[in-house]
């Protein structure tokens, strides 16, 4: 594994600061300020449909009805698009681990193992080391987009990404002055978050924070279990939801060759785990497992869902394993150089959150095509609180811009250098203003992409499907 970082330890914070400063070099905060798509930029339907080549062909379909509903809906599958759009812009140098595809709805509250509510980024299918501003970049452009899909004026989206923008900025001149073990410990838990509701004096916000952290705390593996299964003759079964939800069964036809697959997936997943976890995974067994389509960007990618029992039919454990491909940013960071794409996801999980589902591991197994395809594994849903913007008027936006921005800075400072980094950003909003123009600007580019998947779809290049 190559752990991203930008300085030695045996540099000096005034040498590390230097680093950073010196970054205005090869990239200018005010370099960052537009986005003008270059005579030579690939066709977006192209790159898209290079990554559906990949994946399940007839739920590829799906994957295009999902992008064409809105263009923030779009923009959040297509991640290739933006890691090939910000690849040739001047970069800082400054590396972190990236999520890869930090948009807003990829932040939420999540339990931690000792059963706290904390925020965090959730999504890391494209993880990998890289310059500290494409993240930032694309969750700036994110609350654009979304300001946009709820008829903000353009000064109140404005207001949303210089926020997320100037908070990322401050938290890490903040993080820059903490030890090293006091970031790798800091973690923004639920009550945080309604104490800095309750600061801005917004009521609607600070009642919205409780009713979300109520709400996560009901979405456990048991009332999945509750909605995702029922009881047959042959015992509790995964209930089949097709498209979307199809058991195994319905899929294989030699039941000694489902249960050999599902061994072998078992098996080594159950390796990637810590001796006591691999006990505790011990205590179940598997009784049904059924594919699921799930997300926008992932619709297509192998994606099962594992049903274990422990003690009886209502001691259940719910899995997910997912299939991991190659990251989008991969083409444009020197190649990932990893043998198990599922591993890459995990480790770089491990580094930017800071409490990850203790059941998080990976695995390698021949798919039903018989092609060896690489896994991640997690817990189905374990207080899993989703921010739902659509409902949000531009004050919560601004605030969940606000928390998501230092968030994004918490995780980045774990693996990158936050001297440097707060170095270059500086104590003026030079950068904040400049990232406020390439939001809007991408904003209209997106908005550009979405209608050519739209003019794709017309003409019958590719084929779109409700679902």
């Amino acid at each position: 594994m190559t752990v991203p970082g930008s300085f030695s330890a045996s540099l000096s914070p005034a040498e590390r600061a230097a680093h950073g400063r010196k970054a205005r070099n090869r990239a200018p905060r005010s370099a960052h300020g537009w986005y003008e798509a270059a005579q030579d930029r690939p066709d977006p339907v192209g790159l898209i449909e290079g990554q559906s080549a990949t994946r399940l062909s007839e739920m590829v379909p799906i994957r295009y009805g999902r992008m064409l509903e809105s263009p923030f809906r779009f923009y959040r599958g297509a991640a290739a698009v933006m890691a090939s759009d910000l690849a040739p812009l001047p970069g800082t140098g400054l590396t972190v681990q990236l999520c890869g595809d930090a948009h807003l709805l990829n932040f939420r509250l999540l339990a931690s193992p000792e059963r706290h509510l904390v925020f965090d980024i959730n999504d890391f299918d494209e993880t990998l080391p890289g310059p500290f501003e494409w993240d930032v970049k694309r969750l700036a452009a994110s609350f654009a987009i979304a300001g946009r899909a709820n008829g903000f004026s353009a000064a109140e989206q404005n207001d949303a990404v210089g926020t997320c923008v100037r908070t990322y900025r401050r938290r890490m001149r903040e993080l820059a002055g903490m030890r090293i073990l006091d970031i790798w410990y800091a973690q923004d838990d639920a009550d945080h978050l309604r104490e800095l509701l309750a600061s801005s004096q917004n009521r609607e916000g600070a009642r919205r924070a409780d009713e979300a952290a109520a709400r996560a705390r009901t979405r456990t593996h048991l009332q999945a279990f509750k909605k995702l299964t029922r009881v047959t003759a042959d015992g509790r079964r995964i209930t089949p939801d097709p498209p979307l939800i199809t058991p195994l069964r319905d899929l294989m036809e030699d039941p000694a060759t489902e249960e050999k697959a599902l061994h072998e997936v078992m098996d080594t997943y159950a390796r990637s785990l810590s001796s006591e976890r691999r006990h505790l995974l011990r205590r179940y067994h598997v009784v049904d497992v059924a594919r699921k389509v799930v997300g926008v960007g992932s619709v297509g990618t192998r994606c099962w869902i594992v049903l274990l029992l422990g003690r009886d039919d209502d001691d259940p454990l719910l899995l997910q394993a997912k299939e991991a491909q190659e990251s989008v940013l991969s083409p444009y960071s020197g190649g990932d150089r990893w043998e198990n794409q599922g591993r890459r996801v995990v480790a770089g999980q491990r580094l930017i959150q800071t409490t990850s589902d203790i059941l998080l591991g990976w695995t390698h197994a021949v798919g039903l095509d018989g092609r060896p395809r690489d896994f991640y594994v997690r817990q189905l849903r374990d207080w899993k609180g989703i921010a739902r913007p659509e409902t949000m008027d531009p004050g919560l936006l601004r605030l969940f811009a606000q928390v998501c921005g230092a968030c994004l800075a918490r995780a980045h400072a774990r693996s990158g250098d936050p001297i440097a980094i707060a170095a270059y950003l500086g104590g003026s909003d030079r950068f904040e203003r400049a990232l406020t123009l390439f939001a809007q600007s991408y904003a209209d580019q997106n908005e550009q992409d979405h209608e050519a998947l739209g003019a794709a779809v017309r003409a019958g290049r590719v084929r779109a499907e409700s679902a």
